[in-house]
């Protein structure tokens, strides 16, 4: 259960967590194990704003065996004064091998493809997109994984959970 976010932090919507506690747990035993677990430590919130999913958009566990999206609406890029990404992890929180060397994408990635509407559609699968779609491309394991989407030097709506991430939409 420590590995599974929706068993501690708070749900923020759309099947994210978070924590509200970072770098000042008290007496929140079980979050700071959980994240001593999977993340070996934590910045401050106005430092890093993390937010976690191991769910798609109907409840059901994240699984390379599927194909995911997830879609910023233009202007709703998660809210940083610094930078923000998309993390994959595997079941155990470590980074997946896969063919091309990518573990995240996110504002580092200048070869982003937006949309005629000015969103954002991350791709989330086991096997490669249409070339069109490929710098888009988080690369999953065949298992169950969890994302994280962290923002560094988070704007006040991220830290006070007015933004919330889309949801992970399981592709048919």
């Amino acid at each position: 259960p420590l590995l599974q976010f929706r068993n501690w932090g708070v749900p923020v919507g759309n099947g994210w967590s978070s924590t509200s506690n970072n770098a000042a747990f008290g007496t929140d035993y079980f979050a700071r194990t959980a994240i001593a677990r999977s993340n070996i430590l934590v910045n401050a919130p106005l430092e890093t704003k993390s937010l976690y999913q191991d769910l798609d958009a109907d409840g059901n566990r994240l699984n390379g065996a599927n194909r995911y999206t997830l879609t910023f609406p233009k202007g709703q890029t998660p809210p940083a004064d610094g930078f923000w990404s998309l993390t994959l992890y595997d079941a155990h929180h470590f980074f997946v091998p896969n063919e091309i060397d990518r573990y995240s994408l996110g504002t580092k990635n200048r070869d982003l493809q937006y949309g005629a509407d000015g969103a954002l559609t991350i791709f989330v699968q086991a096997d490669p997109p249409p070339e069109a779609q490929r710098s888009n491309w988080l690369p999953a394991p065949n298992d169950d994984f969890s994302l994280y989407l962290r923002a560094y030097w988070p704007q006040i709506p991220i830290i006070e959970g007015s933004w919330v991430p889309p949801a992970v939409e399981k592709q048919p």
